[in-house]
């Protein structure tokens, strides 16, 4: 299985062959079919495993008996499917063996950025509160630039260690995005090819935002951003999912996934409530896909595990 034979039969960035590799030098067994890739995973301080297919095509039949085989020699208690297909376009659906997932790892939302509407289209469905932030961002001197430099990424690394601290939830650790941005960083654009680029919003000499974006097919998407807490009268985020919009135009892409949503009506006790109206501001479509399923490989086990996982998350959150 060749890069390019992978690429060109699946539709997300986790799907994508450079994806796999990344995978695999932060220790994940990585499996490639003809039309997927998953990862096993090792539950701490057991023989068993966990596999997870995030984002790949639509399950059928003689899919589930692959994963079935690949399971059982992999002592899997579950493979967890995530499948980039959206709710509308598919309905209602069935696979034996496929349950909902007990602990999902992907939103089942996104928001959804038409990249062919000109800028003057685009900027009139942004909310007026965001096209204000916009201008407040420009009359402050905000810049906007694209470093793929070493010293760019530990600003970044930096600004993730900051941010994480302060919105006080769980993230990557630091050899993650390390492997990550060794593997897919990409000055040279070849769109069937998994690509990592950065942008910094600069101001006084200093960053005081870096995204991290991703080139696959004909769609670009927004999966890490770190921002400071210094100078945020300056709303030198705004400005930057502006300039993040107006690079993937530039480069001729079609979509921009801004890589997770909260439902329709989302809770605004939830922690994720801010991130989900930053980017509602921008006038993308909410869309759903049909969400995550288990396929469980030994029941009994998989029983065991959903109590244990359940147990382990109240105890993080406590902490």
């Amino acid at each position: 299985m060749t890069a390019k034979d992978l690429n060109k039969k699946v539709d997300h960035p986790l799907q994508a062959y450079e994806w796999g590799d990344f995978r695999k030098k932060t220790g994940s067994k990585v499996i490639r079919g003809d039309n997927f890739q998953l990862t096993i995973h090792k539950i701490p301080h057991t023989k068993f495993n966990i596999g997870y297919l995030p984002k790949g095509n639509l399950p059928d039949r003689k899919l589930i008996e692959e994963l079935k085989r690949i399971g059982k020699e992999n002592n899997c208690i579950f493979i967890q499917l995530e499948p980039n297909v959206l709710q509308m376009e598919n309905g209602k659906w069935r696979i034996e063996n496929l349950v909902p997932a007990a602990h999902p790892l992907f939103t089942k939302y996104t928001f959804q950025l038409d990249l062919a509407k000109s800028e003057e289209e685009l900027l009139k469905s942004f909310h007026s509160k965001t096209r204000y932030n916009i201008r407040v961002a420009l009359k402050h001197g905000v810049k906007i630039v694209e470093d793929s430099s070493d010293k760019a990424f530990e600003e970044y690394l930096k600004l993730t260690e900051e941010t994480t601290k302060r919105q006080n939830f769980y993230a990557h650790t630091r050899k993650y995005h390390e492997l990550m941005w060794e593997t897919l960083k990409n000055d040279r654009i070849e769109k069937e090819n998994l690509s990592a680029h950065l942008l910094l919003a600069k101001y006084k000499n200093e960053t005081l935002a870096a995204w991290i974006l991703f080139v696959f097919k004909d769609t670009l998407y927004y999966p890490y951003g770190s921002s400071s807490d210094k100078y945020r009268e300056t709303m030198a985020s705004n400005l930057i999912m502006w300039e993040a919009i107006k690079f993937g135009k530039k480069l001729g892409l079609k979509k921009f996934d801004m890589w997770g949503a909260l439902g329709s009506n989302p809770d605004p006790k939830n922690p994720w409530y801010g991130f989900h109206k930053f980017k509602q501001g921008y006038g993308a479509e909410l869309v759903e896909f049909i969400g995550s399923y288990d396929l469980v490989i030994n029941p009994i086990l998989y029983n065991f595990y959903k109590v244990a996982d359940k147990i382990r998350w109240m105890i993080l959150r406590l902490r």
